[in-house]
């Protein structure tokens, strides 16, 4: 009993974190999510005539997650922002959860669409982007 209770603990240790693959969720539903699953994540209000979105930074500003929304509060899109410090510990993270589709990409084919995860470096941190896979591959925002 006891190793099935460790080997449980270390899968639910491989689960996605903050941001990861809540691709097709509801806004309300991804404030509950982040309340009860990342309460280092701080909800910031934000206004933007542009897009609709919800943002979130932890206490030290050294990640931030963007959930893009639709004209029906459906999330789109995701982008997570991280200081570079964090790369090396993220690429593995990515490695463990998702499947390889080539350098700094991946996908997630779990719960019936694919998303399409991919890094990207900027000067000072890097990001990645969640998208679903007909979208990204399209090119289009």
């Amino acid at each position: 009993m006891k190793q099935f209770c460790l080997f449980s603990l270390l899968i639910l240790m491989r689960l996605p974190v903050p941001g990861q693959n809540l691709v097709g969720l509801k806004s309300a539903e991804i404030k509950t999510y982040m309340t009860e699953n990342q309460k280092d994540m701080i909800p910031e209000n934000v206004i933007n005539d542009k897009y609709s979105y919800l943002k979130y930074t932890d206490n030290y500003s050294s990640r931030t997650l963007l959930f893009f929304l639709d004209k029906d509060s459906v999330c789109k899109s995701i982008r997570m922002i991280c200081e570079l410090t964090a790369r090396k510990d993220k690429i593995n993270e990515l490695n463990g959860i998702y499947e390889k589709k080539g350098e700094n990409r991946w996908v997630d084919s779990s719960n019936g669409k694919d998303v399409i995860i991919e890094l990207k470096d900027d000067k000072w941190s890097f990001t990645i982007s969640y998208e679903p896979l007909n979208k990204a591959e399209s090119g289009s925002n």
